[in-house]
Parts: C-alpha cells; sequence; structure tokens
C-alpha cells in the first residue's frame, strides 16, 4: 500500500549539526526500567524502534558520574569506560536499522540521593533533597562546578566512543542539576552562576559548550530544557525565564528537546491532557531558534503530527509512550497502514514499571519490555504449530488479544461472546470520566481481527460446558472476565463482612451499568487504583454529595505509579468530595457505616446513602472450572486443552489480561519449560576485583 502524499513531510530528512536524522520520527529518552541491569533488554527493545522506522531512538537517563547517582531508578549508565560496551550493545541495535542512537546524560544532583554511591550530593546551594527522602545536598563551589563540567566532556567522549550520534545536555524534568542551576527557587546564589538569568544559565551554556568542544564534528549535541514548570511565578515559565534561556542559548546547540516539567505534567495521562497538550507551552521555540526542534504531547494522531511540522511548531515528532504502544508506527504510516497503528491510550502502565523498578510493560503492546528476554517481537510471530482448532471464551481484552495473535499465527478461531459486542468491561470503563481512550485497547482489536479470514466472531453465544465440549474444537481459552464484590473483601477484609444489610450497597459494575444513586454516596476504596475515583467523579457531577473513604493514606495511592495520584486528589478536592484516609469499613447497617481507623481503631459511625465497595474482583471461572474437573469428557472430545487467561485467571490491570491473551496464543503448541523460567535471563557477572575471603 502506497504512502499518503500528505504524510510525505514526515519522511524528509533532517540536519542535527553533523549528523542527519533519516525521518522525524524521534524517539525522545524515556525510561523503561531495564538500562545497565538488563542491557539486553534495553538494546533489543530500542533496536525494535529503530526497526520500526524512528529516525532517531534515544537512551532513558544515562547517569555519567558516581557522585550523581540516580538509584534506585534503573538507568543507562556511563561512569568509566567499564560502562561502554553495554551503552554500545544497544547502539548497535539502532543503527543496524539505519537510525541514529541518541545519550541523555544526566546527573541527578540533590534528585539523585546517591544511594549506592553514598556519596554527598550537590546542588546550587545547600538545600533538602528533592522528594521525602531525608537529608540535604551541600552547595557546590567553584572546583565542583569545574569538576562536574569536566565529568560531563568525559561522559560525552565516552558516549561518543559508544558509537552514539547525539549526545544530550539534559536540564528538565527536575531531575538534574541544570534544571536546578536554572530555577530561581533553588538557585539563590550570589556569585556569577546565580541571580539574573543570564547568571543561572551560565553553566548550561559552558556544558553545551565543553560538549560541542570534546566531541567535535562526530555526534550531534541535544538539550533538553523545561520551558514552564507549570507552577506560576515560582517556577521556569515560557514566557519569562524559558523563553529568555532559549533565546539566550538560541543557535549554540544542534537541536532542541523542549517540554515542560516535572516529569509528571510532561507525561501526563489522557485522563487529564489531550494529544498536543503542550503546544500552547512550546510553540514560540521555533521563533527564536534556527536549530531544529522536538515537541512531545502523546502524538497518536498522524495528521496532527503533519500538522505540527507543517505549522513551524517542531521539526520532529517526538514520542515516549506512542513509541512503546507501536514502535512500528513511522513504518505503517511509510506502507500507508494508518489503520494497523496501536494508539497509544495514555494510561502510563508503562511509567509504573520505572517507578516499581521493573522492565517496562504497555497495556496496547504486551510486547514490550518482551523482545529479548521471550523474543516477542511486535509484528512478528511464529506461524502455528498445528492445524489444531481454537475456541476462545470471551471477548474482552484478553479473549481479543488471544484471538487476535492466534489468526496470526494462522490458527483457525472461533471466538465466543456471550454479550451483543466485543470489549467486555472495556465497554463500559471507557464510558467513565476521562478514560474514552481506553476504548483503543479493543476498537484496535477489533479491526485486526476483521481482517483475519481464518476467525469467526459470535455474537450473544453464552455457552454451557456441554456445548464447548461439543464443537469439536481441539484447544479451548475461557476469557471470561470477573466482576466487583460487594461484601468489603479485599486488601483489608480477607474475608467478608459479616452481617451486612445489602439495601444500597453497589459495586463498580451497578454502577457502570446505571444503578440509580442516592446520596450521600460513600465510595469505599480498598483497591487504590482508577475505579474509586472515577466513580467519585461520576457521581458528583450527577449532583450527588461524595465521601471518598479510602485504607490508603491519599485517594487513588496505586497512581502514585502512573504520576496521577496528585491530580487525582486535587480534582476530588475541587468537585467537593470529602476524603477520608486511612479507614476502613468495620460495620454496614442500612443508612449508615462505622468506620474504624487503620491506626488507632478509634470508630465513628457515617451517614450514608449508596455505599459503592471498590474492593476486589471475583474471577468468572466456572465454566472452566466445570471443563477442567472432568478430563475423561474432554478427551472424549477430542479437547486437548483448556486454558483460563486474563481475569478469568486472576483478575487485574488490563494490560494483564491482554498480555494474557497473547502469551497464550504464543505459547500454544510450543513446548514451556515448568521448572525453569520460561524467559531468557540476564545475570550479571562476578567481579574480576573480588578479593577473596575477607577478614
Amino acid at each position: 500500500m502506497a504512502r499518503d502524499p500528505r504524510y510525505d513531510v514526515l519522511f524528509e530528512e533532517v540536519k542535527i549539526g553533523p549528523v542527519t536524522a533519516p525521518n522525524r520520527f524521534y524517539q525522545v529518552p524515556h525510561c523503561n526500567g531495564m538500562g545497565t541491569q538488563y542491557p539486553s533488554s534495553m538494546a533489543a527493545m530500542r533496536g525494535v524502534k529503530a526497526e520500526g522506522g524512528w529516525g532517531v531512538v534515544c537512551t532513558e537517563e544515562c547517569d555519567f558520574h558516581h557522585t550523581g547517582d540516580v538509584t534506585p531508578a534503573i538507568e543507562a549508565r556511563l561512569w568509566t569506560e567499564q560502562d561502554i560496551p553495554i551503552m554500545a550493545r544497544m547502539v548497535e541495535s539502532v543503527k543496524r536499522h539505519g537510525s541514529l542512537a541518541g545519550c541523555e546524560l544526566v546527573y541527578g544532583g540533590m534528585a539523585g540521593h546517591n544511594l549506592y554511591s553514598r556519596d554527598v550530593a550537590m546542588a546550587p546551594v545547600a538545600i533538602p533533597m528533592e522528594g521525602t527522602a531525608p537529608g540535604q545536598a551541600r552547595a557546590m563551589d567553584k572546583t565542583d562546578i569545574a569538576n562536574f563540567r569536566r565529568w560531563h566532556r568525559q561522559a560525552a567522549v565516552r558516549a561518543r566512543d559508544a558509537g552514539f550520534d547525539i549526545v544530550y545536555v539534559y536540564a528538565s524534568h527536575n531531575l538534574c542539576l541544570l534544571q536546578h542551576f536554572l530555577a530561581h527557587r533553588y538557585n539563590t546564589r550570589m556569585d556569577e552562576y546565580g541571580g539574573s538569568i543570564e547568571n543561572r544559565v551560565r553553566l548550561l551554556r559552558e556544558v553545551i559548550e565543553d560538549t560541542k568542544e570534546a566531541v567535535g564534528d562526530t555526534m550531534g549535541v541535544a538539550v533538553r530544557l523545561c520551558v514552564d514548570e507549570l507552577i506560576g511565578a515560582e517556577g521556569i515559565q515560557a514566557n519569562e525565564d524559558g523563553r529568555a534561556a532559549v533565546e539566550l542559548l538560541a543557535d549554540l546547540p544542534d537541536l532542541w528537546d523542549v517540554n515542560v516539567s516535572e516529569w509528571d505534567k510532561d507525561s501526563q495521562t489522557a485522563r487529564f491532557s489531550e494529544e498536543g497538550f503542550q503546544e500552547p507551552f512550546i510553540g514560540w521555540v521555533k521563533e527564536v531558534t534556527n536549530k531544529p526542534v522536538v515537541a512531545v504531547g502523546r502524538y497518536t494522531s498522524v495528521d496532527r503530527m503533519v500538522s505540527l511540522v507543517n505549522k513551524g511548531i517542531a521539526d520532529f515528532i517526538g514520542a515516549a509512550r506512542p513509541s512503546i504502544a507501536d514502535p512500528f508506527l513511522p513504518r505503517k504510516v511509510e506502507e500507508g497502514r494508518i489503520d494497523d497503528i496501536r494508539e497509544c491510550i495514555g494510561c502510563n502502565i508503562c511509567v509504573s514499571a520505572d517507578f516499581m523498578n521493573m522492565p517496562m510493560r504497555c497495556t496496547q503492546n504486551p510486547t514490550t519490555g518482551e523482545e529479548w528476554r521471550r523474543g516477542w517481537h511486535p509484528e512478528q510471530i511464529a506461524e502455528k504449530g498445528s492445524d489444531g482448532r481454537v475456541l476462545v471464551v470471551g471477548g474482552g481484552p484478553a479473549g481479543l488479544e488471544a484471538s487476535r495473535a492466534l489468526g496470526q499465527r494462522g490458527y483457525a478461531v472461533t471466538l465466543a461472546e456471550a454479550g451483543t459486542e466485543l470489549g467486555g468491561h472495556l465497554n463500559r470503563v471507557s464510558q467513565l470520566p476521562g478514560l474514552s481512550t481506553w476504548a483503543r485497547v479493543r476498537d484496535w482489536r477489533i479491526g485486526q481481527l476483521h481482517k483475519l479470514a481464518n476467525v469467526e466472531i459470535f455474537l450473544d453465544s453464552k455457552l454451557d460446558a456441554n456445548q464447548v465440549r461439543e464443537f469439536g474444537f481441539d484447544h479451548v481459552a475461557i476469557a471470561t472476565g470477573s466482576s466487583w464484590r460487594g461484601d468489603a473483601m479485599g486488601s483489608t477484609h480477607r474475608t467478608p463482612i459479616e452481617g451486612i444489610h445489602e439495601k444500597g450497597i453497589l459495586t463498580p459494575n451497578d454502577v457502570m451499568a446505571g444503578a440509580e444513586l442516592e446520596g450521600p454516596v460513600i465510595i469505599y476504596d480498598d483497591e487504590h487504583y482508577f475505579m474509586a475515583s472515577v466513580l467519585a467523579e461520576l457521581a458528583a457531577s450527577q449532583g450527588h454529595k461524595v465521601v471518598y473513604v479510602t485504607t490508603a493514606p491519599d485517594a487513588a495511592h496505586w497512581t502514585h505509579n502512573t504520576m496521577e495520584q496528585s491530580l487525582i486528589q486535587k480534582r476530588l478536592i475541587e468537585m467537593g468530595a470529602e476524603l477520608v484516609m486511612g479507614k476502613h469499613i468495620a460495620q454496614i447497617g442500612d443508612q449508615e457505616i462505622e468506620l474504624a481507623c487503620n491506626f488507632t481503631d478509634n470508630r465513628s459511625w457515617m451517614d450514608r446513602g449508596s455505599l459503592i465497595m471498590v474492593t476486589m474482583r471475583d474471577a468468572h471461572d466456572a465454566l472452566y472450572s466445570e471443563l477442567v474437573a472432568d478430563p475423561a469428557a474432554l478427551e472424549t472430545a477430542g479437547i486437548k486443552s483448556v486454558t483460563a487467561i486474563g481475569d478469568c485467571l486472576a483478575p487485574g490491570l488490563i494490560a494483564a489480561a491482554v498480555y494474557s491473551g497473547h502469551k497464550y496464543a504464543r505459547e500454544l503448541d510450543t513446548e514451556v519449560p515448568i521448572d525453569s523460567p520460561p524467559f531468557r535471563r540476564e545475570v550479571m557477572g562476578l567481579s574480576n576485583d573480588w578479593p577473596g575471603e575477607l577478614p
């Protein structure tokens, strides 16, 4: 299929100093939970993006000196020449496909904490460490500044020696020393490095000049800069210090990668920001520089990408999350396969992996993080292992993905859905406030299924065990989902609360099905992800007084990992919800509930209308249990395997359901080890410096 001429502009070459990008698709630096700890996984993941057509593929943060250590975050590292081979592995993986490789050097300063090196962190002035960790950073003197400049030059040379084409000078996301020098709330120095914006930008200028001198004409030098912190006059603002910094340095770097800060503002979820929301803050940058500009904004619409270039807002389409959801996005645009693009849903499950110090995963793309570990490719899959016919029962996220991947392998697949539409619980979840993009998980898979002639879909087809056995399938996957409990059993109450009066007690399923609410509406959150807070928004939008009760210390506690928690709590407060933290339900009456403090067990009663329980879900595994309980009947029916997948196996994230369905499809008719990991591991080698037994 030919490329649409409207998109030709996206495939123009762009010079970045002495190097040339083959197109305008630019994978900006992003964390991934692999880095130096899992270098083969990191290299394979970046390489797949290059294969998919991203013209520039960058590392995550790469800390370059032990005094700027960012542990426990799993990032890249270039402390010494010892680290070069690890980074060179990624470079080779990227450049094999004709893309440029970029390295984002980072020095954490007061945001790094030095938990591994145990060095005292440095900052422009003596100041508490960023975050809630106790301790303070010490003020840098002129010797420290000279050392920092030297360390950065040395790291740039190591990046060059590893084969990188672009090296970053990083001053963004409130994660690095150079931004701390720019920000007047951190930099209150009285010397030539503090005070005016000209002084506060001095170190950044010097480091850019040092870097360009160190690498000469072998590499492009990029600056990643926060132009607005979105906190008003206390921080960097686009119309003041942000613009002034760019104007002062306008054509010094070879490329500007501009965004807002902190990371939770730069990478907001779709629940809180639209595609391209950063444009008002960065749209002026090209007016003051002749160098190419990278802009981000969770761009998934190709027409919007073209508009970004044609309007002169940016030269490159910067992407982190869209490149994770679909590493082959550029290739699909180039081949005229727009409807094959897996669009990012903006859920930040990818981000959560970084906060939990584990390899990245993605709701849309189940192969993310498994490129090397399991050898999974986002576009390629092994051909079927037999001529067996497969029945998939249930058309939710797991069933849709299993059917799609099985169909791609070439199996004859029948997908039976009890309801009248595909999508499972996604159909109702995506109608909740702010979650409409989550429907893309359903829509992309349905679109792909309709292209597969070997997949049959039957709606309104609730099956029992006898029917499953009668159909003559070789393999059966049960993806019948789950539903929420209404008896408070969950993380806090491991057994149901006794003596519950059922009047007015609802589950999220009831509310999403349209159950009428009566105020005051109490929402009990013992699950800590998104559900309770969006139901609170829904109830408030209907005019009800809302009381949000949670066993956690704050609202939607797990969403700290998706960087939404502060935005969620702010929204709950602004809509007038009463927040009750650190308490659990002790008793439930017809018109009131008794709450108990998690710490003191002090009790209090609260009037209630509707009580919505957001605690745990029960797997709909009755059909699976009935089938596997009678092996003889399965053998008679010729059924070789029955497998529970997705929420039927264990309720969890939508990402987990999609992964479960994909894993089932990949592993069907293959040998899967039971007594050892069914994936490759990266085992760290022993140090050659080990002295033997210590005294």
